[in-house]
């Protein structure tokens, strides 16, 4: 089993159900591609170091998960890549 952590950023426009919503959509992209979600945290509003489509501020995220091939991996990242309310997203492999 491979273990990696993903890091990504929501615009902080969103109100706070649509930030939930859109935690529980990426994580059930992750689940349903077979992958076991190991931790989940919010980190909270932050601000940019610099300016993301136009936002200066955004919710952090970091999830940890473990996966037996990279299907899952692949499909959070095309999607991430085409949502409107990511506004950054990084996936790093960890050492076993």
């Amino acid at each position: 089993m491979n273990k990696y952590e993903i890091m990504y950023i929501v615009k902080a426009t969103l109100s706070e159900d649509e930030i939930k919503a859109v935690k529980e959509r990426f994580e059930g992209i992750l689940t349903k591609n077979d992958a076991k979600i190991i931790d989940s945290k919010k980190l909270g509003q932050k601000e940019l170091a610099y300016e993301v489509k136009k936002q200066k501020t955004g919710y952090y995220f970091l999830v940890t998960i473990e996966s037996k091939d990279d299907k899952a991996i692949n499909e959070f990242d095309r999607l991430a890549l085409i949502s409107k309310d990511v506004l950054r997203h990084l996936v790093t492999k960890l050492e076993n």
